[in-house]
């Protein structure tokens, strides 16, 4: 299990959510958090995205990243 571990934070997605510094029930706290906001983000209006300086096509593929892609600098 540890290896599984080791060599899936090696993988290219898994770099801003660590299994080892955040509590599980954060953890979980922030995925549900990050994929209602991708979600939301899909939800937008081209008017909407523009405000944001998004494309539609920005927005899809954001909203297709998995929860535990999260951008660096959203570490805790």
């Amino acid at each position: 299990m540890t290896s599984l571990i080791r060599s899936a934070s090696r993988a290219p997605g898994f770099r801003a959510l660590s299994l080892f510094s955040v509590r599980p029930v954060a953890l979980l706290r922030e995925a549900v958090a990050l994929s209602r906001q991708r979600r939301q983000l899909a939800a937008l209006d081209a008017t909407r995205l523009d405000d944001l300086g998004l494309t539609a096509q920005d927005a899809r593929r954001e909203a297709a990243r998995p929860f535990w892609d999260a951008p660096q600098h959203w570490k805790a």
